[in-house]
């Protein structure tokens, strides 16, 4: 089968390698859909420390495929039916997993990460992603494999905006305007918000959001961040800030710009070298701010992602830029790199 291998920091290729055979516990399946997400980029930067000095690994963890085959042992599933994947295993015993939040084990394991992901023609589901439930099937004929490639990102903003509590008619501001930047903003409007600002420092990022419902769109390179925001809230702030970018002066600068009583999500992880960040805790300590923080998703913000995508509720189809098969893997993981478009997907030949 076909799959892109990553070797090492700045490797990864593709290569015909043998299909992966499956236990009596384990599910075959084959991937129809597989979306190239930051994460991809960064461990094809720096590397991962689930990956180790000299280990190959197949990456790509946000995917939707069909069933190939099922191990004679697990029952539930058939050859046939339609999948989304949540990436994120857990041991199953620990206090996080006994809530239900796999994503917070410190012994996770993740497809594309630990575990050969979807960058291959066929996946390899081991038998404790099968008793979590880490499979969740939909209709393929009322919504398409490429829109449930994206369920995982918007599980990841879902959580976001499960802690900031989002009310009808509440003022937000997002910081970033990538791919997640236009998941949380969908996500909001339908939470009722009645004025949204997207601010980043990339007039061609922000010219994409123009199709959007924005109420604002600020360059804050070129405009005053904190003006706009008091000016377009008549001085009073913004009730919920979402950080969806790797800035710790963003993260600084979010709680001059929350309302008293805002909600603040950290949604964007900071690098290690550059993970310092200074608050004024008077200032959360008087306005009674609620300052978050989320990583991942659950399987029920996956669950509930995938009912969004498919109600047509959220439409992840906008933000996908550009389609490339597997064999041109070379060309889409270079465009994904080039950050021009926002979703990059890998799809493959029926």
């Amino acid at each position: 089968m076909l799959a892109a291998v990553y070797t090492g920091k700045k490797r990864i290729k593709l290569e015909n390698i043998e299909m992966p055979k499956i236990s009596k516990n384990e599910i075959l399946l084959k991937v129809k859909t597989a979306a190239i997400c930051g994460t991809d980029l960064r461990i094809y930067r720096s590397g991962h420390f689930k990956i180790k000095k000299g280990e190959k690994r197949i990456l790509g963890h946000e995917f939707s495929g069909v069933i190939e085959k099922v191990g004679s042992n697990v029952s539930g599933y058939r050859e046939g039916i339609s999948v989304g994947v949540a990436p994120n295993i857990g041991c199953g015993k620990c206090r996080y997993c006994r809530m239900g939040l796999y994503h917070l084990c410190p012994d996770y394991e993740a497809f594309g990460i630990s575990m050969d992901g979807a960058f291959a023609e066929y996946v390899k589901i081991p038998e404790m992603a099968i008793r979590q439930g880490n499979l969740i099937l939909f209709d393929s004929d009322k919504v398409g494999y490429d829109e449930l490639a994206l369920a995982e990102p918007l599980s990841c903003c879902y959580n976001a905006y499960r802690s900031v509590k989002t009310k009808a008619g509440d003022l937000v501001l997002i910081i970033g305007a990538g791919p997640m930047g236009i998941l949380h903003l969908l996500l909001q409007r339908l939470a009722g918000a009645r004025g949204v600002i997207v601010a980043d420092i990339s007039d061609r990022r922000l010219k994409l959001l123009e199709r959007y419902n924005v109420d604002l769109l600020v360059n804050s390179n070129k405009d005053n961040l904190y003006e706009a925001v008091m000016d377009f809230s008549d001085g009073m702030g913004m009730d919920v800030i979402i950080t969806a970018c790797p800035d710790p002066e963003v993260q600084q600068m979010s709680i001059k710009l929350a309302a008293k009583l805002g909600r603040i999500n950290l949604f964007g992880g900071l690098p290690a070298e550059n993970d310092d960040v200074k608050f004024n805790t008077n200032i959360i300590h008087y306005n009674g701010l609620v300052v978050t923080g989320t990583t991942g998703g659950s399987l029920f913000d996956y669950e509930r992602s995938i009912d969004l995508i498919s109600s047509r509720k959220i439409d992840v189809k906008s933000i996908i830029s550009k389609k490339f098969y597997i064999k041109d893997f070379d060309i889409a993981f270079n465009y994904a790199l080039s950050g021009e478009g926002l979703k990059t997907e890998i799809i493959f030949d029926n």
